[in-house]
Parts: C-alpha cells; structure tokens; sequence
C-alpha cells in the first residue's frame, strides 16, 4: 500500500483538477520555435536579439550570464525594452542556479540566488525559469528522499513571484540525469510551481529510452529544449556536439509527436554551443536555425 505524504494529501487534488485544467487549455494548439541565447552567446544580449528579430524569430529565453553582462551599463527596464522594441516573446530565462536539488552545505545561499533571479525576471515581466541538475557530488539513496522536500522548498520561492520553475536533467549529472527520475521526484514534491522540463540533447543522449516519454502526464512538460546529435559514437557526445534539429540523427519526429501526444504546445527552443554558432552572426544563424527546425516541426506535424 502507497503512503502520500501530508503535502502529497494537500496538493493531488489541486493537481490533478489543474492536470484537467491544462488538457482542455491546450486543445489543437502547436508548439513554436524559440531560441536560447546561449546559441548566440558571443554577440551579447542585445545584438542576439536584434539578429534574431531580423531573421524572423519571434520566441526567445534569455540567459542570466548575458542580462547580467548587459546591465553591467544599463538597468531592467532597458533590458526589457529592447525585447519589446523588438516585437519578440520573452518565453523563458535561465536562473543559472545550482545546487537546489541534492542536499548540500549550499542549499540556503542557493535558494537565495533562486529568490533574487526569480524578482529579477519577474520584473521584467517574465514568469518561467529554469534550473538545471547539474551536480558531480557523490550521491547516496539517502539524497534522493530529500530531493522532494528541495524542489518543494524551491517552488515556495518562485511562488512568492507567481513564477514557473521547471527542472532541466543533465546527461553529465551525478544526481539526476534521466527523465524517469526527474518525473519521480517532481511528482513527490507535488508542488504546482515546479516543473519537469526536457532537452532532446540530454534525452537524447543520456540514459534514457524512447518509452520513458510514454510515462508523461497529460500537461506535465513544462518546456523543451531542441536540438539534434551527429552519427558519431555516443561516448563521444558532449554540449559542443549539439548541431541544429534536421542536421543529425536524433528520433526527432518521435520524441515530438510524444510530446505532442502528452498535451506539451510550448516552445522548442534551440539552445547550441558550437562556436560556429556562438560566435556567428546571430542574423544568419537564426535564419539557418529557423529554416532547419522548421521543417523537422512540421515533418512532425506540431508546428
């Protein structure tokens, strides 16, 4: 016999009416394409959004490294502006947060950080974020009971900015690199500003199978992260490989008609660090970056 927690008994209700809520909200809507600054990471913040704009890109997530770099001269306000002076969707940020998940002597200066991005982004309109995995502590099970009560710890601070966290697995992380255990740990902590979230890259490559897409809940996905691999060994695979989605091998009409099937019709966001890319004219990437993704989206049928 399963025994729910007190904080479980609370919020499966309010989710599972919310799971309902999502399903009938998402309805025949499709998925749209967005790029992640760290694809154009040498161009800084304004000249990557000011390429992508030209090149017809509507949805962006910004990163903390370049907003930060930008107001090291200018204040939120500008920072905003030049997203809505041009016409684009501020649809996602990185926090650049660690250490919030797995137990750690750092946890309460990380949630301090997570409180400080959150107000960050939140002034400038935006209301979903992220935070990755990433870790290389030796783990033991004992961690992972406390994992819960982490993630239910750091969804109280982005609610206090009425913000989505979502929670991005890495295939390098020695806590949580797989979906299924992403899946299972949101799912204790139960809590409903906290997010699973999925990059292909690190699905994709890691270990995980294409079945593990079949346990998702209807609305559960929170964002996704796009990109394709090469025909190369995957031992050889690392973030420099990531090439633009139609370029490689990766089950990318699968995985999205998967997500499709699961109710997600958020944004695909191209997030790659090759420096052809990074420090190619942001303009021509995205064009190319467009032109490709694309094509495998409505291949896919979710664009």
């Amino acid at each position: 016999m399963t025994t729910l927690s007190r904080r479980e008994m609370l919020l499966t209700p309010v989710a599972l009416a919310a799971s309902g809520a999502v399903a009938a909200a998402i309805g025949d809507k499709k998925m749209t394409l967005a790029l992640h600054q760290n694809t154009s990471n040498g161009a800084g913040y304004r000249k990557s959004l000011e390429g992508w704009a030209r090149a017809g890109i509507k949805d962006v997530e910004i990163t903390n490294v370049l907003l930060d770099e930008f107001l090291k001269t200018e204040d939120l306000a500008a920072a905003k502006r030049v997203i809505t002076d041009l016409g684009l969707n501020l649809v996602h940020a990185a926090t650049g947060v660690t250490e919030l998940w797995e137990p750690n002597p750092n946890r309460a200066a990380a949630l301090d950080n997570l409180k400080k991005r959150c107000e960050m982004y939140a002034n400038m309109g935006l209301n979903r974020v992220y935070a990755s995995t990433a870790s290389s502590k030796k783990v033991s099970e004992e961690d992972y009971k406390a994992a819960p009560d982490n993630m239910f710890d750091a969804g109280e601070v982005a609610k206090q900015f009425d913000m989505k966290l979502r929670i991005e697995f890495l295939r390098t992380s020695t806590f949580i690199s797989t979906l299924p255990t992403l899946l299972k740990l949101t799912r204790a902590a139960a809590h409903l500003n906290v997010e699973p979230m999925l990059d292909c890259y690190h699905f994709w490559s890691g270990l995980n199978k294409l079945e593990d897409l079949d346990a998702l809940r209807t609305g559960e996905i929170g964002h996704v992260h796009f990109q394709d691999v090469p025909d190369i060994p995957r031992e050889m695979l690392d973030l420099s490989t990531r090439i633009i989605p139609g370029d490689g091998i990766s089950p990318l009409n699968r995985i999205l008609g998967k997500l499709a099937e699961k109710g997600y019709a958020g944004p695909l966001s191209v997030e790659l660090f090759l420096p052809q890319f990074q420090q190619g004219d942001p303009y021509e990437v995205a064009r190319e970056i467009r032109s490709k993704s694309e094509a495998v989206m409505h291949q896919a049928g979710v664009a």
